[in-house]
């Protein structure tokens, strides 16, 4: 399972991902009250050890704007709407995480519809605690590596992970605080969960 705590903006909150034992961490340059400078997250994940994958999250970046993240940042991982890489360069050392938004006019049993290898898939609007349909997810997840986002918590991570069988899952405000702070306590859960959900799924 793979478990990735977004939105991270201070010192404090990267120390508490990494103490979680979170696999990746995702640091935010669109519009947001998490919104940090290409400069800031390269700063702020100086802190991470060399195995924590690093997460740039963008939403319909111009081209300049995703070049000088890049230079920047250096990611390991770029996650956007899916349109967008159609119009971005992204090095070949650099994992495409495209965002797909759950509609109902959307088949997601469709076998036959070629998904890219790994998506995120979430509700109608990032960063507001949407959920997405979770039998659509599941749908999704037996066609393709599938990070579950919208409206996780530590309360709700272990079904979730039990209903959909994802690759992944993703949490930003389901651990925090107040918009913007994260929880370390909550962190912790959220992580805790969602490896005894992945145990029982082995089992």
């Amino acid at each position: 399972m793979f478990v990735k705590i977004c939105g991270l903006t201070t010192v404090e909150s990267v120390d508490a991902a990494v103490a979680a034992g979170a696999d990746a961490v995702g640091f935010i340059f669109a519009e947001s009250v998490r919104r940090v400078s290409p400069e800031r997250a390269r700063e702020l994940s100086q802190r991470l050890p060399a195995h924590i994958a690093r997460v740039a999250v963008m939403l319909r970046p111009a081209v300049e704007e995703w070049e000088h993240v890049h230079t920047v940042f250096a990611p390991d991982w770029l996650q956007t709407e899916a349109a967008d890489f159609d119009r971005l360069t992204v090095p070949a050392n650099i994992g495409c995480l495209p965002v797909y938004r759950d509609k109902q006019s959307v088949d997601y049993g469709d076998s036959e519809h070629e998904w890219p290898e790994h998506i995120l898939f979430e509700g109608a609007r990032s960063g507001a605690g949407l959920r997405p349909n979770w039998t659509h997810a599941a749908q999704l997840a037996r066609q393709t590596c599938l990070m579950l986002a919208g409206g996780l918590d530590p309360e709700n991570v272990r079904e979730a992970i039990i209903q959909v069988h994802p690759w992944g899952v993703d949490v930003s405000s389901g651990v925090e605080s107040s918009p913007g702070h994260k929880d370390p306590v909550k962190i912790a859960a959220f992580v805790r969960a969602a490896r005894e959900a992945e145990g029982f799924n082995a089992g």
